[in-house]
């Protein structure tokens, strides 16, 4: 045991739990065997877990495959979650309304490690986003979105955070150094907001404006998805200034602190990736 907290620790659900992590977006489907190797456990150990997993409704079995993937019981686990935050629950009918308001959709995203999760969404018109689903993730290096989330991060925790030499380019615009990035990071913080132009998906550009707890920490962001590369700078004004109000609300609904008033958005300066 590392520590005195070790003690309490159930060793075959904590298996469990590492065994689940195993599955991933670019790995949804693993053998037996596989597993075994990974979590460095004897087989029929693992055997025994993914038949306790799949009863639970965990995991299943790929038909006619040695082959497990995940099941609906970790969906019903992880949108009795959001369902259960206290952010969604104030935040969902605030984006609503800036949906409504702008005719596009909306979303509310959080950070998890490297990455920007969708945790609420309000459909707009544009049938083309629907596939921008709730648990969604993006890099959060890559895209307006993270930057906004990443701001409380200094130089060292952004360092800790990517210890590569370089970050990963989706696109010509991508940061690929943490000086690239910490730059963008400020320059989003300073204007209050940020706009991606077809920075990180051709033909897509976001607007979006940082949520705070009650010790000014960002915590989420809020965002608009506009369905087009660049954005009229009358238009830009307009839909960023609905975005700022829409992450002022949900900040007051969370954190209790006063909304700021007087927002000015102009003039509008130029877009970042």
């Amino acid at each position: 045991m590392n520590n005195a907290s070790d003690r309490y620790l159930v060793p075959g659900l904590a298996r469990g739990l590492q065994l689940l992590g195993c599955f991933t977006r670019q790995e949804p489907q693993l053998t037996g065997a596989e597993l075994s190797r990974r979590l460095d456990v004897p087989r029929a150990s693992v055997f025994r877990l993914l038949q306790t997993l799949e009863q639970m409704g965990f995991v299943e079995r790929v038909s006619d495959s040695p082959n497990y993937k995940l099941s609906i019981g970790v969906l019903r686990l992880g949108f009795e979650y959001l369902a259960s935050m206290e952010l969604t629950e104030h935040g969902i009918p605030i984006i609503e309304g800036l949906r409504d308001q702008s005719g596009y959709s909306a979303h509310l995203v959080v950070r998890d490690g490297r990455e920007v999760v969708f945790v609420a969404k309000a459909m707009g018109r544009q049938a083309v986003f629907h596939s921008i689903q709730v648990g969604a993730r993006l890099p959060a290096h890559a895209t307006v979105l993270g930057r906004l989330l990443l701001s409380n991060l200094d130089m060292a925790g952004l360092s800790q955070l990517y210890p590569e030499p370089a970050l990963h380019a989706f696109t010509p615009k991508t940061p690929t150094t943490l000086v690239q990035l910490k730059a963008l990071i400020d320059q989003d913080m300073a204007n209050g907001y940020g706009i991606s132009q077809g920075g990180f998906e051709t033909g897509i550009s976001t607007i979006a404006a940082p949520v705070f707890n009650d010790r000014h920490q960002v915590v989420a962001a809020v965002s608009l998805t506009v369905p087009a590369q660049q954005i009229e700078a009358d238009q830009a004004r307009s839909l960023v200034q609905l975005v700022q109000q829409a992450a002022a609300q949900v900040t007051q609904r969370i954190s209790h602190l006063p909304q700021r008033g007087g927002m000015n958005v102009n003039p509008l300066p130029p877009p970042t990736p």
